[in-house]
């Protein structure tokens, strides 16, 4: 499936999910606001941010009713302001009131790796370097924070196990070496990108001459992972991966790599801070 398709579809199941966990067979407390009371209300950023999630947000409540319209004053990539009104909602207010946890759920998350991940793009903006993300996901959240991570400035590394070869130590030792595996990896998908994880020097050596697209420095110091840039002159795409941190960022981005793998981009996330107020209520 295009990725496209299948993050239109992620969105449509994700959303059906949310609504199940918190609605389950109804929203009970709900019931106490009479059905012809129509409200309007207000999402607000209580910090700065990055905003991600809208077709989410649209999606769990045209699952909810139809009936409420949704106002936004932001795009999923621009910044938020704290204290900023972002999203405006009409409709019966039964409906605003049910469906306002499983729409912010969603979408303080998404803000929170897509802000996360600004924030890292920023510090390096000046040294050409790519910010990639990982399969280091929320469990269920693997497309909708790859594309937060883009959202934020960042770039997709593989998106599962399907779309690319990622060599690593134990692909390595099974198939008895790195040549025997790039070479296996040739055989069964000759289009496909071929990654191979390296712990040293003389492994980036022979993942060179193995003709490796990509070429994974785990772990690497600032040291070695200057001479592996020297050593390959541009002959593979090299990816720094490993102790990155706010703190390392800047001193891996200026060693010359390519690519910067971070799994703090959508593992360990602070959820935005926001919330929903009813402005107004009349009777319909």
């Amino acid at each position: 499936m295009h990725y496209y398709e299948a993050l239109a579809e992620d969105i449509r199941i994700s959303a059906a999910r949310l609504l199940a966990e918190d609605v389950g067979p109804g929203d009970i407390t709900a019931q106490l606001i009479p059905e012809r009371q129509w409200a309007t209300a207000q999402v607000i950023s209580r910090e700065d941010a990055v905003l991600c999630g809208v077709a989410w947000v649209d999606e769990v409540y045209r699952r909810l009713d139809k009936r409420v319209s949704l106002h936004w004053h932001a795009a999923d990539g621009d910044a938020i302001t704290a204290g900023s009104v972002f999203l405006e909602l009409e409709g019966p207010a039964r409906s605003l009131m049910t469906g306002e946890r499983a729409a912010l759920n969603l979408l303080q998350t998404l803000s929170g790796t897509a802000t996360r991940t600004r924030d890292y793009v920023r510090q390096v903006a000046d040294t050409g370097v790519r910010l990639l993300d990982t399969r280091k996901t929320l469990p269920g959240m693997r497309l909708a924070q790859k594309y937060a991570v883009t959202c934020g400035g960042g770039h997709n590394h593989r998106i599962g196990l399907y779309d690319a070869f990622l060599i690593k130590e134990n692909h390595i030792a099974a198939c008895g070496g790195i040549a025997a595996a790039v070479k296996e990896a040739r055989k069964i998908a000759r289009d496909v990108p071929v990654e191979v994880e390296v712990e040293n020097l003389d492994e980036l050596t022979q993942a060179l001459k193995a003709g490796a697209d990509v070429i994974m420095l785990d772990n690497f110091t600032l040291e070695d992972l200057r001479e592996a840039v020297s050593l390959t002159e541009k002959r593979a795409t090299l990816e720094a991966s490993g102790n990155v941190s706010e703190t390392t960022l800047g001193a891996i981005a200026a060693t010359g790599v390519d690519c910067i793998s971070i799994g703090a981009l959508t593992k360990d996330i602070k959820a935005i801070d926001l919330s929903m107020r009813v402005t107004q209520v009349a009777t319909r």
